[in-house]
């Protein structure tokens, strides 16, 4: 998936997204400050069927939301991450080894030694204006 995308348009794309890869279940997001990661990560929430508002996990590291009663989506921020060793204290590594549920990281950088070996979707979001982003999928 390469494309760009206007934000009147952000349900639809994060529905295309899920549709084009579904067996993916690890995503991890790539963008600059302040370009839409949350937001994006909101609009998949949604289209998943979570019903609570998703928020940034800057400070909890790890937010969890219930789809089904066997089943969540976790949302990571891991930009306030000085080592690896923070996000395995914080559980990061026991959450990227559970099956059925979906996990969507922001800032996967800060420890991307823990995503090693791992099937990760890699979602690269930009700034193109105050109207529209860019996506790539890989």
């Amino acid at each position: 998936m390469n494309r760009v995308f206007e934000l009147h348009e952000l349900d639809e794309v994060a529905t295309s997204l899920l549709n084009t890869f579904p067996e993916n279940r690890i995503f991890a997001f790539h963008a600059p400050m302040g370009s839409g990661k949350t937001t994006f990560i909101a609009a998949l929430c949604k289209q998943l069927g979570v019903s609570d508002h998703p928020a940034s996990p800057t400070f909890s590291i790890i937010n969890e939301y219930a789809l089904t009663q066997s089943h969540s989506v976790y949302h990571m921020d891991w930009y306030r991450l000085k080592h690896t060793e923070d996000a395995i204290e914080a559980g990061v590594q026991d959450i990227l080894e559970m099956q059925d549920v979906y996990i969507f990281i922001e800032w996967p950088e800060m420890a991307a030694e823990l995503l090693q070996g791992l099937a990760v979707l890699h979602v690269q979001l930009e700034f193109v204006d105050e109207l529209k982003r860019g996506i790539t999928a890989f």
